[in-house]
């Protein structure tokens, strides 16, 4: 304004300066001429200013027009045809020349739009056609005319652009586009990462190109209606790709470009999920200590045990023959990729189904399972007491009783199948699938197994006892055998002198029956001898033969004897003559036979004389 201003006061001046300077001469006409020539040469300096623009390589010149047009109209923000205002066209980098550019617009340079990588750049038109009644987004741009709507003001004004905010989006890229008519706010991409679906919500009825999901524009916009998978009452109204409501049809992994505006995305888990119930109780316990008299004492103790970070809830607490028994129990479910939008459509994300669906469930049928019947198979007895054998096998039969606490852990696979069988169609109503569950170690009232451990125990400390008493058996055996080593040449030696007592004493007895015998035999000779020699000359006769034996034993055991009478023969020539008495039938009187026998064994030169 200020250069327009300025130019009109040279052009004045170059009119108006002869009047100025009055009468002219020769002088004052070269003066007028000057000064002329001087407003020429500085106007157009200055028209010339005002006429060109240099735009850098990363900016965008816009107009917005103050002078030579028309007024808007009919609620217009952006002029398309030359009127007053912001105008649609752009200046592009470089140098652009236009009589009086800068003083029929006001010029302002803006930077280029830069979308990063990883984020989608969400478009407001200010100015275009107004949406339908039955829109909250403007209809997605084509594929062939999408950078010529986002990029050219006047194309997207005269071609049907839609004012407000639109379904198509700015990808990671550099853009030059006419701020006047937009504006752009950066949002993060959608990423489905590995292991998940996303299940979209749609705000607009369109066609849809977001990779795996890519359709024309649907004609049938009704919902479909889903029924649960277990066949009940429950439905999740669905509609096909490109309607406006929750579609029927999940985006799987990747990374897309998506109004989070027009489209709400959410998230489902489809990977095998870990559901726990624990902890949340008071777990009792009785200790059982053997004493050094071998008595068993009971000890008790309790422990608080909490709800472990990342549990589900807190452990199931069932009622069993009147005991209150918290059972831990680990969920094993899985929601596949197709069952996912009926998640989301019939209960919401996979939270709602665990805490809304799921979890009452399971807590209603783990107490009535494990507080009901129990339908078992028990083994047909015979007669005897004893199983009933067919084809190899044992004949059972079925039988139905009360639930007992100790089940939990004697028929704990039964107990889990019948819970999965009742949980089962509970999930698939939702939509989900149930594919294990499994029981932690039960929390029984520790008095129900004291009695039991009592007996286990007792039975160790007898079997114990036996193993000591056999081990000091087979120490003292050791010992013994030790001893026994260390003594055995004395125990040789007294084995030996014990055989060879036991043989003396045999050899004595044999001696003793062979005398025996021999006494007996010489006593029947001489008794047939008393009966030709009469009594008295036996007896005489046996008294000799004792003598006569107990010389020769004599003789034997000292032969020195022998010797000594041999080298003296002269003692066999008796000095002494005996003569035999007529009166006693001729016999040897024993008083006589005796000094014969001292003479021969008396000292040499010393016999009797």
């Amino acid at each position: 304004m200020s250069k327009f201003v300025i130019l009109a006061i040279i052009a004045l001046i170059g009119v108006f300066c002869d009047r100025v300077l009055g009468k002219q001469d020769k002088q004052a006409k070269i003066l007028v001429w000057l000064v002329r020539g001087g407003c020429i040469v500085f106007g157009f300096v200055i028209f010339a200013s005002t006429s060109f623009i240099y735009v850098g390589k990363d900016e965008t010149a816009h107009m917005h027009k103050i002078y030579l047009g028309k007024d808007l109209t009919g609620g217009r923000i952006i002029a398309v045809n030359g009127e007053k205002g912001p105008q649609a066209k752009t200046i592009p980098p470089g140098f652009h020349f236009s009589p009086l550019l800068t003083v029929i617009n006001k010029i302002e340079k803006i930077g280029v739009v830069t979308i990063p990588e990883g984020h989608y750049g969400y478009l407001v038109a200010r100015d275009g056609t107004p949406l339908r009644f039955d829109q909250t987004f403007a209809d997605p741009f084509s594929e062939t005319d999408y950078i010529k709507m986002i990029t050219d003001a006047e194309y997207f004004l005269s071609h049907g652009g839609q004012k407000g905010p639109q379904t198509s989006v700015l990808t990671p890229a550099t853009y030059r586009i006419n701020m006047y008519l937009w504006e752009v706010m950066v949002g993060e991409a959608t990423e489905i990462e590995k292991g998940f679906v996303g299940v979209i919500k749609s705000n607009v009825h369109c066609r849809v190109d977001f990779g795996n999901l890519k359709t024309e524009k649907p004609v049938n916009t009704l919902p479909i209606q889903i029924e649960d998978m277990a066949g009940e009452k429950l439905v999740a109204p669905l509609v096909l790709v490109g309607g406006i409501g929750i579609w029927d049809k999940a985006l799987t992994q990747g990374n897309y470009y998506i109004n989070k505006k027009a489209y709400v995305v959410t998230k489902i888990d489809t990977r095998v999920q870990t559901w726990t119930y624990m902890g949340g109780y008071k777990k009792r316990y009785i200790f059982l200590k053997v004493s050094a008299e071998g008595q068993i004492e009971q000890i008790p103790s309790e422990e608080e045990i909490p709800i472990p970070d990342g549990a589900s809830d807190r452990a199931i607490f069932t009622k069993t023959e009147g005991w209150d028994v918290p059972i831990e129990i680990r969920v094993l479910v899985q929601v596949t990729p197709e069952n996912a939008p009926f998640v989301v459509a019939a209960v919401g994300t996979i939270e709602d189904v665990e805490n809304n669906i799921l979890t009452p469930s399971i807590r209603s049928i783990v107490r009535t399972v494990c507080g009901g019947t129990l339908h078992l198979q028990i083994p047909v007895l015979d007669e005897k007491g004893n199983p009933v054998m067919e084809n190899g096998k044992i004949e059972t039969k079925s039988a139905i009783r009360q639930a007992k606490v100790l089940d939990l852990i004697e028929n704990r696979d039964l107990l889990e199948r019948n819970v999965e069988d009742m949980i089962r169609p509970e999930g698939l109503k939702a939509g989900v699938s149930i594919k294990e569950i499994r029981f932690g170690d039960p929390i029984i009232p520790p008095e129900l197994l004291v009695a039991r451990q009592r007996e286990q125990l007792a039975e160790q400390l007898a079997k114990a006892y036996m193993q000591e008493r056999a081990a000091q058996e087979e120490r003292v055996k050791s010992e013994k055998a030790k001893s026994t080593a260390d003594k055995q040449s004395s125990l040789v030696e007294s084995e030996i002198e014990i055989m060879r007592s036991k043989n003396l004493a045999t050899a004595k007895e044999n001696d003793g029956r062979g005398e025996k015998a021999k006494l007996s035999l010489i006593a029947e000779g001489q008794k047939l001898q008393a009966g030709v020699l009469g009594n008295d000359k036996v007896v005489e006769l046996r008294k000799f033969e004792l003598l006569v034996g107990r010389i020769l034993t004599l003789l034997e055991n000292h032969p020195e004897i022998l010797t000594a009478a041999l080298s003296n023969p002269q003692k066999f020539v008796p000095e002494r003559v005996i003569t035999m008495n007529g009166n006693n039938g001729g016999g040897l009187d024993l008083t006589k036979a005796a000094a014969i026998f001292g003479d021969l064994l008396g000292p040499s030169g010393k016999g009797g004389k």
